[in-house]
């Protein structure tokens, strides 16, 4: 069983964990809709996936702005001939002390983490009722969406908003087949990592790469996540397989936290 004639929207899908989620999403046989803020590498992305031989658009938007992102939704159904799945991947994080943390952070990640999703959800809900269509909702959390971890309280609270979001339309949107899941990844080897890292080393005095290494260091696997390893759930959760699941926020970190 795959989704194949099926088609999806990714957000956040120039890079790092998106790009591999719409590559995934592709090879299991949809056609993709790529949504990023950054048009450059978003061409780079589209052309990529249209090399490898497949059916793809893509649409600029900022996802924190409601408007882009409905006119997104809009996009990918005019030219992939339907909307069946999105992908809420889009993301940002900040690293800094609750004590320290500013305003101008604290509103970038809750425009991006929060809004972003919330829009999505909106966007992707009414196109489903619209249509009749029993649609997938899938949006990106995180580990830290179901632990508080020093140094990245902010952010947590924005991952922990998303398994709210989650929850609340999963069963707001159940009687009209509609499911919403999310999926939490750990500590993955990605540009948004590295970032991450640099933030740490200026905070902390620490070398660089020596954060993200102390964080691989507790995963009982012995290994970071690649954003492939995410894009495997993310296919199960867009999927036949998952058709019964909603409502519920998917950790896959290689053993760090147990719920």
């Amino acid at each position: 069983m795959t989704i194949e004639g099926k088609s999806a929207l990714v957000t956040g899908a120039a890079r790092g964990i998106g790009l591999a989620v719409a590559e995934r999403l592709a090879a299991d046989g949809a056609a993709v809709s790529l949504v990023d803020v950054t048009p450059e590498a978003l061409d780079t992305a589209r052309e990529a996936l249209l090399s490898a031989g497949h059916r793809v658009t893509s649409f600029v938007a900022d996802v924190s702005k409601r408007e882009e992102v409905f006119a997104a939704v809009d996009h990918a159904e005019r030219e992939l001939g339907g909307f069946d799945i999105v992908i809420n991947n889009a993301g940002v994080a900040r690293i800094s002390a609750i004590t320290d943390i500013t305003e101008e952070d604290v509103e970038l990640m809750h425009d991006v983490n929060v809004k972003g999703v919330l829009w999505g959800i909106q966007a992707a809900a009414e196109k489903f009722r619209a249509n009749g269509t029993k649609g997938k909702i899938i949006s990106a959390a995180s580990i830290a969406g179901h632990e508080g971890f020093p140094m990245f309280g902010a952010y947590c609270a924005t991952k922990f908003a998303v398994r709210a979001l989650t929850q609340a339309a999963a069963k707001e949107l159940a009687p009209h087949g509609i499911t919403v899941n999310a999926y939490c990844p750990g500590i993955v080897g990605t540009a948004m990592w590295d970032e991450a890292d640099a933030q740490f080393a200026e905070l902390t005095g620490a070398k660089t790469g020596e954060t993200f290494e102390s964080f691989v260091s507790t995963i009982p696997l012995g290994r970071a996540q690649t954003p492939e390893d995410v894009a495997q759930l993310v296919s199960y959760l867009a999927g036949p397989y998952s058709d019964y699941m909603t409502a519920q926020s998917l950790i896959m970190d290689g053993g760090m936290v147990c719920r």
